[in-house]
């Protein structure tokens, strides 16, 4: 008989960078405008105030020059063993989402050999030969793809537990002459997910993803925007309209597809953890979902942000929203026992995902 294995999230962690960056950081910036190439004619504090309005965000996180990715990986991750209690030798894998590697601040090149799993083992100072680990790069959806690669190897009936770990440094992949880099930001959360024989409905529930490859335009790595710039370094390039109005579009899909295969309804939902992209984009996204059943009023506290002071640090953001709301450190945010949660995300690929998870 097939036993029925549950993954369950033990223990969570995060990792705030130290630096607090505020909007007023980026008065003395040049922006230039993404399709002629040239300065905007706009003064810098217009610009801002636009964005704040925009985005909400007020100010956002960096790491220091000596931090790279794999430090904030390894930070998230010792919390998350930390508060989960367990041997961390006992783990069976470690998966870390990211985007870019290591990179150096002085060098400002991307290092991914060996890949970031392996230097968070290596300085977590795990032996264990049988511990394998794995990096998914997936762009902003890729802490809550390595949650759902982590459900299957636990669901496999092969492996007991492993670690999962959302980690970017943005700061040093955004450039400094576009506008949309006031919206990233550094940091890094991580979850310890064991496989548990239970016949209660509890855990991970389901999962739906989307991949729209036609798409992936909307998000990807360019030169800078000001023509002048002498080095030859790639930079985080968004289409913001676009990627606005395809998030709209497809991640309410997503989301009830999600529920669906659940056997569950938006009604039965207590939070709703996205990736905190952009919190007018976020409401909008919220208000699809809702209005696809055909809901009018939305609960004021069912979608957790923390967009206005931590900025959108990619595969970081949701697995740092469970961490804060876990820990008691987001307002009057709660979980409680028998909650329904749903964690999604979308970004680069183009690409959607979405989780229906039961607090036991």
């Amino acid at each position: 008989m097939k036993k029925n294995f549950q993954s369950i999230i033990i223990g969570s962690g995060s990792y705030l960078p130290p630096v607090v960056v505020e909007n007023s950081h980026f008065m003395g910036h040049r922006f230039y405008d993404p399709v002629t190439r040239e300065p905007f004619d706009k003064e810098n504090q217009e610009i801002i105030e636009k964005f704040r309005e925009i985005t909400n965000i007020s100010e956002r996180r960096y790491c220091l020059p000596e931090e790279n990715m794999s430090e904030l990986g390894y930070q998230a991750a010792l919390d998350a063993i930390t508060s989960s209690g367990i041997d961390p030798e006992s783990l069976d894998f470690i998966i870390a989402a990211h985007n870019f590697g290591d990179i150096d601040a002085r060098v400002m090149r991307s290092d991914i050999m060996p890949g970031i799993s392996a230097r968070i083992k290596q300085k977590l100072g795990l032996k264990n030969p049988s511990m394998f680990t794995n990096d998914v790069i997936a762009g902003c959806p890729g802490w809550v793809q390595a949650l759902i690669i982590a459900d299957l190897f636990l669901k496999s009936g092969q492996y007991q537990r492993g670690l999962v770990v959302g980690t970017d440094v943005n700061s040093r992949a955004a450039d400094p002459y576009d506008r949309d880099s006031m919206i990233f930001a550094d940091g890094a959360g991580a979850v310890i997910l064991e496989a548990r024989e239970t016949e209660e409905q509890v855990g991970i529930l389901s999962h739906a993803i989307q991949s729209d490859t036609q798409e992936a335009g909307y998000l990807t790595m360019d030169h800078s925007l000001n023509p002048g710039y002498e080095k030859d370094e790639l930079f985080i390039r968004m289409q913001g309209h676009k990627v606005y109005v395809y998030a709209l579009t497809n991640v309410p899909k997503v989301v009830k597809r999600s529920l669906q295969l659940a056997g569950l309804t938006l009604t039965d939902v207590k939070k709703v953890l996205i990736h905190q992209a952009n919190e007018k984009m976020d409401q909008a996204i919220l208000e699809r979902v809702f209005r696809l059943y055909k809901i009018r009023e939305i609960p004021e506290d069912v979608m957790p942000m923390t967009i206005s002071f931590l900025g959108n640090s990619s595969s970081a953001t949701v697995p740092t929203l469970y961490d804060l709301i876990a820990k008691h450190k987001l307002g009057d945010h709660r979980f409680e026992s028998g909650d329904v949660i749903v964690l999604t995300s979308v970004g680069a690929g183009m690409m959607i995902n979405s989780v229906v998870y039961k607090l036991p």
